[in-house]
C-alpha cells in the first residue's frame, strides 16, 4: 500500500464524483448527439468518459485505502494498548493529522475503545460502559470553566490537560 501526506483526510471528495458524473454525461452525450453536428467530432465523447472512469475509479481506490489505514491504525493500538499518537504515527509512516482522524472515526464506529491520558497522551485502553452517555448537572458546571480541544471540541480542563482525552491531540 502506497501512502501520500494527509490521504486520509484528503483523499476522498464527493466533488470529484459529481465531476466524473459531469464527464460522463458529457462523453454519452457527446457520443450520441455529436460535438458540434457540423464538425462531426463525436469520438470527443470516448475521451470524455475516460476522465469520468478515472476520476470514479480514483475516488474507489481511495475510499478501499481509508478501510486499510484504518485496520493499520487499529493493529497498532492492539499491538501497543498505551500508544501516543505521535508513536502511532512514527512507527507506521501515516502522518499524525490522520492518525487523529483514524482515531476519531475508529471511535465513532466503535472499534476503539478507550480514552486518552490528558497528562501524557498515552492510550489508556479501557472498555467503554453506557453510563458515559449521561450527563449529570456536576459535569455541566465543570464545562462552564473548561475550554475546548481544537482537533474534536471535546471540553478539556484548563492547566490540567496537555494531551486531549477523546483524540489524543495536544493542546
Amino acid at each position: 500500500m502506497h501512502y501520500e501526506k494527509n490521504q486520509y483526510s484528503e483523499g476522498f471528495s464527493i466533488c470529484g464524483l459529481i465531476i466524473a458524473g459531469a464527464f460522463l454525461y458529457w462523453g454519452f452525450n457527446t457520443l450520441a448527439t455529436g460535438f458540434f453536428s457540423n464538425l462531426h467530432l463525436w469520438w470527443i465523447g470516448f475521451i470524455f468518459i475516460g476522465i469520468g472512469i478515472a476520476i470514479i475509479s480514483e475516488q474507489v481506490y481511495a475510499l478501499s485505502n481509508r478501510r486499510n489505514l484504518r485496520n493499520i491504525v487499529k493493529y497498532e493500538f492492539e499491538e501497543n494498548p498505551k500508544a501516543k499518537i505521535e508513536d502511532v504515527s512514527a512507527n507506521t509512516g501515516i502522518t499524525a493529522i490522520d492518525v487523529r482522524a483514524i482515531v476519531l472515526d475508529l471511535k465513532a464506529r466503535g472499534e476503539l475503545k478507550g480514552k486518552f491520558s490528558s497528562k501524557t497522551g498515552e492510550m489508556k485502553y479501557t472498555h467503554i460502559s453506557e453510563s458515559s452517555k449521561s450527563i449529570s448537572k456536576s459535569s455541566e458546571r465543570k464545562e462552564e470553566k473548561s475550554y475546548y480541544c481544537p482537533n474534536c471540541g471535546t471540553p478539556v480542563k484548563k492547566g490540567e490537560a496537555i494531551y486531549c482525552s477523546y483524540c489524543g491531540a495536544k493542546l
